[in-house]
């Protein structure tokens, strides 16, 4: 290979912590493995299980490199791989390593990007949208007429699940934290926005569902933030929470509170889901059919590689209204 493929430049964490711990190196790739393949990346996506790593919360052996989903093009594979080449675009997730111009990953994990669909989306829309289908398919079971309820609805996952939702016949409540993020949103599908900052969005969703409550209430707060979505939950409905932006996970008390309600809780994991190759592929194959069916990635930034530091600010603070992204030919 040439110095260019061999030797590329990632973004390696050096310690769990603040960004200061980011830096911008070179290193020599080893070998290709059997069974993988090296892709060139065009786009990694920046989500907040990698923050969750930074910070050591989902602690990984350092020095590493974070980055759970990429897209690009094949321009190596290993031996025993059958039905990849090089050349092809590919879109990859629940593996890690996405912030670097080359990844190694498995050939079975690379999945063929459609030619309608963009390295943007494939690139920061994979992980989301399988999100998407695990909560609302695999576990949530939705029907066409039920009320499903979106924490954060402006942001990266939030659109992609007010999309899935409509797409399968739900009505969409979901809270923001302004009215240009509402108008965001609504714009996606979504039915009915709730400013959280004026409103008590306990009281709000159940004047949406006559006094009844969402059957699924996504919630990436945590703390005691999901108490109150549990309280959002219809009987016999499913509280999922799926992130703790809070610091906090779902608290003790949390059980006792849903089955007094009589709401099934939930807290399921995308990465530990998509680590059984079959689950794998359902989601991926949801996730590609619903991009090529025009489902939307909004993208809210768009850095270069060694920015990586400032997307994961601009991610904590809360000022993405849509998806980060890592652009490798950006400057």
């Amino acid at each position: 290979m040439t110095a260019t493929t061999s030797q590329p430049q990632l973004i390696e964490l050096s310690a769990y912590g603040d960004t200061a711990n980011f830096e911008l190196v070179t290193r020599t790739l080893p070998p290709l493995a059997p069974g993988a393949v090296r892709v060139r990346q065009h786009i990694a996506g920046v989500n907040y299980v990698d923050v969750y790593q930074r910070v050591g919360r989902y602690p990984l052996p350092l020095p590493a490199v974070l980055g759970v989903e990429g897209s690009g093009v094949i321009t190596a594979v290993g031996a025993g791989v059958d039905g990849a080449r090089v050349g092809q675009r590919v879109a990859w997730s629940a593996s890690s390593g996405g912030y670097a111009r080359l990844v190694d990953i498995a050939a079975e994990r690379a999945i063929a990007l459609p030619d309608n669909v963009s390295f943007e989306q494939g690139g920061a829309g994979l992980l989301r949208s399988m999100t998407a289908y695990l909560l609302l398919n695999h576990y949530g079971r939705l029907q066409p007429g039920q009320t499903v309820l979106v924490h954060a609805a402006a942001g990266g996952l939030g659109l992609v699940l007010t999309q899935w939702a409509k797409a399968m016949g739900a009505r969409v409540i979901g809270t923001v934290s302004s009215d240009e993020k509402a108008a965001l949103a609504q714009s996606r599908g979504l039915d009915h926005a709730i400013n959280y900052r004026e409103q008590d969005f306990v009281a709000a969703v159940r004047e949406h569902t006559g006094g009844l409550g969402a059957d699924i209430v996504v919630d990436g707060i945590g703390g005691a933030h999901f108490l109150r979505s549990i309280e959002a939950s219809r009987s016999g409905g499913m509280a999922v929470t799926i992130g703790s932006i809070s610091g906090e996970g779902a608290p003790a008390e949390a059980l006792a509170a849903a089955q007094l309600r009589g709401v099934l809780m939930e807290r399921p994991s995308i990465l530990s889901f998509s680590k059984d190759l079959a689950q794998y592929r359902l989601a991926t194959a949801a996730a590609m059919t619903r991009l090529q069916a025009g489902l939307v990635i909004d993208v809210a930034g768009r850095l270069p590689l060694a920015h990586a530091a400032e997307a994961h600010r601009l991610l904590e603070a809360g000022a993405a209204q849509g998806a980060l992204l890592l652009e490798m030919d950006r400057q």
